[in-house]
């Protein structure tokens, strides 16, 4: 299978779409999570070997912990290493977070101070995540809730030098800025403006939910849980006009849709991503 990602529309594979790929439509990738498919053997694995064999591959990362103050965990980087010599993806990808803490797992993905300190700690992980994978890691925008006092760098900056130090790529999700933008009350597009789109190697688009805070302020949860909300298709169309066109993976992992929806969203990012080649 080839191992580039085409400019094109992917979706998150859910084991439940497996009969539809007989029918993709525009859906030309797919993703994985990289830690649903960490054993040796068994029906997952040989339904994984069958789409990896069918389409290009992009393996999401949820629990490498790139952002922890503890070393990284040899043991789930090996996993990770077998599954990528497995299936030969397309792209790796990972968060900007820790979710780690005295050998616990937290089942999270949790914020981090932009400072010195970190910035040197987040590049020292994806230096090792890139030597041990041999291939160039993405690294995924978080969505926020609040902003640290503490922090020295704009989260553009912070995103903007890792890409320097490590040779990175960036997963921009711009579902994420919004959600931020909106949480944090800044500019979605004054964030996309200042951001490293020359790195960019992949786009996600996801639903939220929306909430109220212990204020009763709005409060908008990432939560893949619903479309592509009208203003983030917005900011994909504005980004997309200024890169060029870029893979774009639709992701809805809670209250998954039949796959005809998935079909419909990535029909949506199709055509804006023909318009710009158009232009």
């Amino acid at each position: 299978m080839n191992t580039t990602l085409p400019d094109a529309p992917g979706v998150g594979f859910k084991t439940q779409h497996r009969a539809d790929l007989d029918d993709p439509g525009p859906v030309s990738w797919l993703e994985i999570h990289a830690e649903n498919y960490m054993s040796d053997g068994g029906p997952r694995m040989a339904m994984l070997d069958e789409i990896a064999r069918r389409f290009p591959l992009s393996i999401h990362g949820v629990g490498l912990s790139i952002g922890g103050e503890a070393p990284l965990d040899r043991d789930h980087l090996a996993r990770l290493r077998r599954l990528v010599e497995r299936v030969n993806p397309a792209s790796f990808s990972e968060h900007l977070a820790w979710s780690t803490h005295d050998g616990a797992y937290l089942s999270d993905l949790l914020p981090l101070p932009y400072t010195d300190a970190t910035l040197d700690r987040v590049a020292r992980h994806i230096d090792e995540v890139q030597q041990a994978l041999g291939l160039r890691m993405l690294l995924e925008n978080p969505s926020s809730y609040l902003a640290f006092a503490e922090s020295t760098y704009a989260e553009t900056d912070f995103l903007a030098e890792i890409a320097r130090r490590t040779g990175c790529g960036m997963l921009l999700d711009i579902n994420n800025v919004f959600v931020s933008a909106a949480n944090l009350q800044v500019s979605a597009t004054d964030y996309l403006d200042a951001y490293p789109l020359d790195a960019v190697g992949e786009i996600h688009l996801g639903g939220h939910a929306e909430d109220r805070d212990a204020t009763g302020a709005p409060l908008l949860i990432d939560d893949h849980g619903a479309p592509v909300a009208d203003p983030v298709w917005a900011l994909y169309a504005r980004t997309i006009a200024r890169t060029g066109p870029l893979p774009t993976l639709i992701e809805w992992d809670n209250d998954v849709p039949p796959f005809a929806t998935l079909r419909a969203e990535a029909a949506r990012a199709g055509a804006i991503l023909s318009t710009a080649v158009a232009a």
